[in-house]
């Protein structure tokens, strides 16, 4: 049977095509596969630069979608596409999310509840022990780490995470097919074993500085808040920290020296509004991630009547407004709002603001459903 993700890897491929052309190609021909078998003059007559469909042409004329495949086979990496539920939620959110990932190693719903920690690869002794502080705390908390896999501070924050027992999640700027940098090999397999190597750039493709800053907007994506430990005036992370501003997600900076070259970014940020961090746990506390040794709990319960899995079965990862989930149900406003609380402590749900809520749509949580309904 034809693997529809095929279709997904080969628009991946083609220079120029981004999340925004992605949906624009999708809207227009009804899925990937159509995109891609599409006549070249029905291909331009879509509202696409002339350049991008000339790419496309020319990659489909000389690529094997079926060798792709077996590669990606081979190398055991899992693709996910916008169309998959277990797409990252909290990437999902975004505006323009990636629409297609490769991942070496598995994200999982705990996933969810994780915080990146970035900063300069030029780490000093201090940024050293804050990283190792604050990986070491939230790993304990049961938070899934996410960096970049760089030299200094995200892979001082990638190794804490797992010597503390915790999950890591490394986006890379080039394929999952390499190791960037090569000294970071062993640390990357040991990730692969507790958390993910993800990027969103095909395999193969070579660890060019031009890859890395637009890969920041995915660290900060899979991520509810985003730390700077250290960073100069130009450091990539300050790039992730716009990103994770405009995602509308919480920023961190370590306060520093203001002798100290690596410092001079995140006290800037600080002075812009960033959260100035002292402490791991205010973290913790202002994400109320205090709770998720409480939902993890919470997520083995089955859910406890019909009215759980009407709700979760109306809901998808586009959120609705709590006054739209009653009129689709005719519950009363005290039920849905009761129900959703206790849904959400379960992991079954999340509010996502302005009390609009989302259904997670993992495998564990689609086949409690599945079950209840099945009487089981």
């Amino acid at each position: 049977m034809e693997d529809y993700r095929l279709y997904w890897i080969g628009l991946n491929l083609v220079k120029g095509i981004g999340s925004v052309r992605f949906k624009l190609l999708l809207d227009h021909f009804g899925d990937a596969k159509r995109v891609w078998n599409a006549h070249a003059d029905e291909l331009r007559s879509v509202d696409v630069l002339p350049s991008v469909i000339d790419n496309l042409i020319e990659v489909r004329s000389t690529v094997s979608l079926e060798k792709v495949w077996d590669k990606i086979q081979n190398l055991e990496v899992t693709v996910l596409t916008w169309e998959d539920n277990n797409y990252p939620t909290l990437l999902r959110e975004l505006s323009q999310s990636p629409p297609v990932l490769y991942i070496r190693g598995k994200i999982l719903p705990q996933d969810d509840w994780a915080v990146a920690v970035v900063g300069t690869r030029r780490i000093t002794h201090y940024g050293r022990q804050v990283t190792e502080r604050i990986a070491t705390k939230l790993a304990h908390a049961g938070v899934t780490l996410v960096s970049g896999l760089a030299r200094g501070v995200d892979g001082v924050a990638h190794k804490i995470a797992l010597e503390s027992g915790g999950r890591t999640l490394a986006v890379l700027g080039c394929g999952v097919d390499i190791v960037y940098p090569p000294e970071h090999r062993s640390l990357s397999e040991k990730i692969i074993q507790h958390g993910a190597v993800i990027s969103d750039y095909p395999l193969g493709t070579p660890p060019e500085s031009s890859n890395f800053p637009p890969r920041n907007r995915i660290i900060s994506g899979l991520s509810r808040a985003t730390v700077i430990v250290e960073a100069g005036k130009r450091s990539g992370a300050l790039i992730t920290a716009g990103f994770a501003a405009d995602q509308g997600r919480e920023v961190f900076a370590v306060p520093g020296s203001v002798l100290a070259p690596q410092s001079r970014g995140t006290n800037r940020l600080i002075q812009d509004g960033a959260r100035m961090l002292t402490d791991s746990q205010e973290i913790l506390e202002s994400l109320d991630m205090t709770r998720i040794v409480e939902q993890k709990d919470a997520r083995i319960i089955l859910p406890a009547n019909e009215t759980e899995t009407h709700l979760f079965n109306l809901l998808s990862h586009e959120p609705l407004h709590v006054d739209e989930i009653r009129n689709e149900t005719n519950y009363n406003i005290e039920l849905v709002t009761s129900t959703l609380a206790l849904m959400e402590l379960k992991g079954m749900v999340r509010q996502v603001g302005g009390m609009r809520y989302a259904a997670i749509k993992d495998g564990k949580v689609d086949y409690i459903v599945e079950s209840m309904e099945d009487g089981v």
